[in-house]
């Protein structure tokens, strides 16, 4: 996907996400999140567009802390994080291409770098607060288009678990298929005892693997929902549950 669609999925599952977030209230529970009222989110989220916005804006070269915004409630909540988000959409569409600034997963810049990963980030977090307004009631959550879930599970695959932070290990090495069937679109991701390997493509012998339409797996593998589909041994499906947890 080009940059200029990730910073348009920025600018809209923000927008969305504080709506709904706003519609469900403070309180409401965030059932994808256990433990996590809507407050939380909104604090968490506001300070990871913040972060990101420093780094682009500034020119940051290295590793920064997240401030702590735990004091903010209510409607002074809402009005901080909508203002966060809407200079992060700024920072980004006002970028010049060469921007140099911290990342930490491999990207053509890292402005493409920044894009994508707010993009992924809100997205996610919009169905969180989706899911806190279906516990209320009626509320049906907002369609992924295929494309962009297949470059979400790219990103969380090849990229996220590839980072020694990862904690998907197992001391026998096994081979996990993940096989969106809307998009042809498979990685085979190998799990050993360091971070998980995985590829673009239908290699190797698979143990288990996880199919089904690509937004339903993007979600699934994000562990914010069951999965679909689950051939094989479920032992290894059941480790990803356990343990892909960012």
């Amino acid at each position: 996907m080009q940059i200029a669609e990730h910073m348009r999925r920025v600018d809209h599952e923000g927008r969305l996400l504080a709506a709904v977030a706003e519609e469900a209230g403070v309180d409401a529970k965030v059932s994808t999140c256990p433990g996590w009222e809507i407050r939380d989110l909104l604090r968490h989220q506001g300070a990871v567009h913040r972060w990101a916005t420093a780094y682009v804006a500034e020119g940051i070269r290295k590793p920064q802390r997240m401030e702590d915004r735990s004091d903010l409630d209510g409607q002074a909540l809402f009005d901080w994080f909508r203002e966060g988000h809407r200079r992060l959409v700024d920072t980004l569409a006002d970028a010049p291409d060469d921007v140099d600034c911290w990342t930490f997963l491999p990207a053509p810049s890292p402005l493409a770098f920044w894009a994508r990963r707010q993009a992924h980030e809100t997205t996610v977090h919009r169905v969180d607060a989706e899911s806190a307004l279906s516990r209320i009631g009626g509320h049906e959550p907002t369609s992924i288009t295929p494309e962009f879930a297949v470059d979400g599970i790219d990103e969380l695959l090849t990229g996220f678990h590839a980072r020694e932070r990862s904690r998907v290990r197992s001391d026998v090495p096994r081979i996990l298929r993940v096989r969106a069937v809307d998009a042809d679109a498979v990685w085979t991701v190998r799990i050993t005892q360091d971070p998980p390997a995985a590829e673009r493509g239908d290699t190797g012998e698979a143990e288990c693997e996880l199919a089904g339409g690509a937004a339903r797996l993007y979600l699934a593998l994000w562990n914010r929902l069951p999965f679909p589909e689950v051939t094989g041994d479920r032992a290894l499906a059941a480790l990803w549950r356990e343990q892909s947890g960012v």
